[in-house]
């Protein structure tokens, strides 16, 4: 709010009608479901993509936390949340039906499943993969272990847990 305080009237102006106009000019990707600004999507459409890979998050702000690494080449899938009984979300709310027509109508080999490592986002990776290997797809979920500048002591017993159970060969 300081901010904005500092801004001049004609600023604050064009702000606001940006803000008041968002949701209509950004909208998700029928085929992706990541948000786009234009009729043609920058992941679905760019020539520079892996489409043998794709990833499947649950909201279009983890695609973008994703391509900040710029590590990941493939493709995107966004389901629209976690399975979460206690907020009424089933997987009836879930893409899943345009995530099997995707994957009959393209060339996908492997399906990376890129949830948040909560009991929810377990629960939805478990019955994905049971989904994946029902119609032969491969299915690979992102690695769980310390962060970055983390101390072993400071670490939770899960993360500690799972860093051991994935351990690679070094």
């Amino acid at each position: 709010a300081f901010y904005l305080l500092d801004w001049t009237p004609d600023e604050l102006q064009k702000f606001s009608n940006r803000l008041a106009t968002l949701k209509e000019k950004i909208y998700p990707c029928e085929t992706c479901g990541c948000l786009k600004d234009s009729p043609s999507c920058a992941f679905c459409n760019s020539p520079t993509r892996e489409p043998k890979i794709l990833c499947l998050v649950s909201s279009a702000r983890d695609v973008y936390a994703i391509e900040e690494t710029k590590v990941f080449k493939g493709l995107y899938h966004v389901i629209g949340g976690l399975l979460s009984p206690l907020e009424g979300r089933s997987i009836e709310q879930l893409s899943l039906g345009k995530l099997e027509k995707r994957l009959q109508d393209s060339p996908v080999e492997e399906v990376i499943i890129a949830f948040d490592s909560t009991l929810e986002g377990d629960a939805t990776a478990l019955f994905f993969k049971q989904k994946l290997d029902q119609i032969g797809v491969k299915a690979t979920r992102l690695a769980f272990g310390l962060p970055m500048g983390s101390s072993i002591d400071f670490v939770d017993y899960g993360t500690l847990e799972k860093a051991f159970t994935g351990r690679s060969v070094f």
